[in-house]
């Protein structure tokens, strides 16, 4: 392909996008077909020939469109969104033309100066402190694994990369029955194993962790010879959207100099809205890391995850390596390799420039309020349905509900809901029970598109019931 051919084809698949996302709502969210239906329609061994454009394209539209599940439909109302607001994908339009490798300063100054300044533009806009640092990562999964690693590295005197963990004892990491699978695996990864997290229960309407819990299991293990190295709390858990007493968990985690991890993915961008600070976020900025994902719900394109640092040198301390053919000599320049895991980088912060700058902070927070007014609205809606039961209410713009039933009845309602294809919801457990989760927050969503769901419901649950 030559650059009048690619021209000519981006054009083509620009008008396909705009088309694509205009007529979004007419088709079923969730992919309609079974497994090995995609895979069966594709060529068992690679192509010698090359084939034109228009039977590649042909192709994508035949074979790979009816299996995929489309997140940016304004009837997403599962997991939570990978949101893509459209400057947001202009933005990663120029990042792939470049196709920039933004490891080090010099191999992209633009890349790294463009991410320090967007990192402190959210930092404002979450209202935290003048002199915490950051850097993009990928998602929330790998920031976690990063906090995660630099607990390890500092209960061990930063000698687990050097001496590996064999005589450092059990550490010990500490979070609420509430957190995400990602923790779980950051500490299969880190080598501290599944054994050595500690789960503890949860109290309140936010389900948040209970402090004198987490502070007599930490006197427990200190006692029992383990070695206590950091405790994770959480804004908005992914199951129902649990949030932690955040100053009760900093000052626990002061008192017995633990290194301290916040995981805001999901609800941190929230947090831009003054008014869920106050009821959500005090105590945030007493916290070493802190996650947010701007993909998740301020409309920036996956992937794209904060990691906020009130000092960079723990986590530096642990991932940073520097061979001779990485060094940046002449100049003090900020090179992100070194704070992620990742050696290679992809230029994310110009989407997030691109997005703020064509929004503003107040268009997004209008449309963060809107989501958890509504969202607030169809819980009434539903809890007036006979039979149907809030389990728990809204946090933000997540709640959940059980219908009439047994649990396998909350599953057939699910599968039913999804094989219909006008909404799309997921299931989750709580307190021993399956429950169905709804959660509001895609980028273009109406009230009419949230409250369209309790008919949904409604109609489905006749038929099956």
């Amino acid at each position: 392909m030559d650059w009048d051919e690619f021209s000519h084809w981006g054009q083509h698949i620009s008008r396909w996008a705009a088309d694509y996302h205009k007529t979004l709502a007419d088709r079923p969210v969730r992919a309609q077909t079974a497994p090995g239906d995609i895979a069966a329609q594709l060529l068992a061994a690679p192509p010698d020939a090359g084939e034109p454009m228009e039977a590649i394209l042909a192709d994508f539209e035949r074979i790979v469109m009816p299996g995929i599940t489309h997140w940016q439909h304004p009837r997403f109302f599962a997991y939570f969104p990978a949101n893509a607001a459209p400057p947001s994908m202009l933005a990663e339009m120029l990042v792939t033309t470049i196709a920039a490798q933004c490891m080090l300063w010099q191999t992209s100054p633009a890349a790294t100066e463009v991410e320090g300044v967007m990192v402190d533009w959210l930092r404002q806009a979450l209202g935290l402190p003048d002199g915490m640092t950051g850097v993009i990562q990928d998602s929330a999964s790998s920031a976690t694994l990063s906090a995660v690693l630099t607990m390890r590295e500092r209960a061990t005197g930063f000698s687990g990369n050097r001496e590996g963990l064999n005589g450092k004892g059990s550490l010990r990491i500490y979070c609420s029955d509430q957190v995400h699978s990602s923790i779980d695996r950051a500490c299969w990864v880190a080598g501290i194993g599944q054994d050595n997290l500690v789960k503890l229960p949860t109290q309140g309407d936010t389900f948040a962790i209970d402090p004198d819990r987490l502070e007599a299991a930490i006197q427990d293990d200190i006692a029992a010879g383990h070695v206590p190295a950091g405790i994770i709390a959480i804004t908005g858990g992914t199951g129902v959207g649990a949030c932690d007493d955040l100053i009760a968990v900093a000052e626990i985690a002061q008192k017995f100099d633990l290194y301290s991890h916040l995981d805001a993915a999901w609800a941190g961008s929230a947090m831009i809205c003054p008014e869920f600070r106050q009821t959500f976020w005090p105590g945030a900025e007493r916290y070493d890391s802190i996650v947010f994902n701007p993909h998740k719900w301020l409309g920036a394109q996956f992937d794209c995850a904060i990691q906020f640092l009130r000092d960079a040198a723990p986590q530096l301390n642990t991932l940073k390596i520097e061979p001779e053919y990485l060094k940046t000599t002449g100049a003090e320049v900020t090179n992100y390799s070194e704070w992620t895991i990742p050696l290679g980088r992809r230029f994310r912060a110009l989407k997030i420039w691109f997005l703020l700058r064509s929004y503003g902070l107040e268009d997004l927070r209008s449309r963060i309020r809107n989501h958890v007014a509504w969202a607030q609205e169809l819980a009434q809606q539903i809890k007036a349905m006979e039979g149907f039961e809030i389990t728990t209410g809204p946090i933000l713009s997540l709640f959940s509900f059980r219908c009439p039933g047994d649990d396998d009845m909350q599953q057939r309602l699910v599968d039913a809901l999804n094989t219909d294809g006008r909404i799309y919801l997921t299931q989750g457990l709580f307190e021993g029970r399956k429950i169905i989760r709804f959660q509001v927050g895609q980028f273009d969503t109406t009230r009419d598109d949230v409250l369209m769901a309790a008919k949904v419901i409604g109609d489905v649950w006749e038929k099956i019931r």
